[in-house]
């Protein structure tokens, strides 16, 4: 019974010490963190377009934490610098991710400015970069013979475009790319003070 008691008591404290490893100790550390200055809340486009990317699973490819240029050639790769904690500030629930099956996705709307380039790769991947395995979307789109007032247009390239019809954006695809444009974080931020690196 004393063998059982001990024990016991043995991982009690070993949930003890990783609760306040994993939980506590992070949670004061990142507890005061304000957004930094360039970072701007989403707006409610954004905010949709977050949940297209939840609901169709960007994040199982895609990661959205660039690594520090010491551990890492995601610089080098033009993928940004490494985030801070409040980079992710209006983030919830964060979407880190934990598999690079594609690129890291945290600075595309600096890297890939264009919308109408966004909504033509979600179309088709394979027609802007080419041997992509990228799932292509097309149920966010119609394919119209003509467009209509206030459609918004995909500009295809010929060879993937449909013959004599047009394709249309509908609004999923418009709220994903506005998040995805959203995804910027090229504004300076202060470096870790010197307590904060150690």
């Amino acid at each position: 019974m004393e063998s059982e008691y001990k024990l016991l008591g043995g991982a009690m404290v070993t949930l003890a010490l990783a609760t306040a490893t994993l939980v506590v100790v992070p949670y004061m550390q990142l507890s005061d963190v304000q957004p930094p200055d360039g970072l701007k809340p989403y707006t409610s486009a954004q905010l949709r377009g977050r949940q297209q990317y939840i609901e169709n699973g960007c994040v199982y490819c895609h990661t959205q934490q660039p690594r520090a240029q010491a551990q890492a050639p995601d610089f080098k790769r033009g993928w940004g610098r490494a985030p801070v904690a409040g980079d992710y500030f209006y983030d919830n629930p964060h979407l880190l991710g934990t598999m690079r099956t594609g690129p890291d996705l945290l600075n595309i709307g600096a890297r890939q400015p264009s919308a109408d380039w966004n909504l033509g790769h979600l179309y088709q991947p394979r027609a802007y970069v080419p041997g992509s395995i990228m799932p292509s979307y097309p149920y966010m789109f119609e394919v119209k013979d003509e467009a209509e007032a206030g459609d918004r247009v995909v500009n295809l390239p010929p060879a993937y475009a449909p013959v004599g019809k047009v394709v249309v954006a509908r609004p999923e695809a418009l709220d994903l790319v506005e998040y995805l444009l959203a995804l910027d974080r090229t504004y300076p931020v202060d470096p870790p003070l010197e307590d904060d690196a150690q």
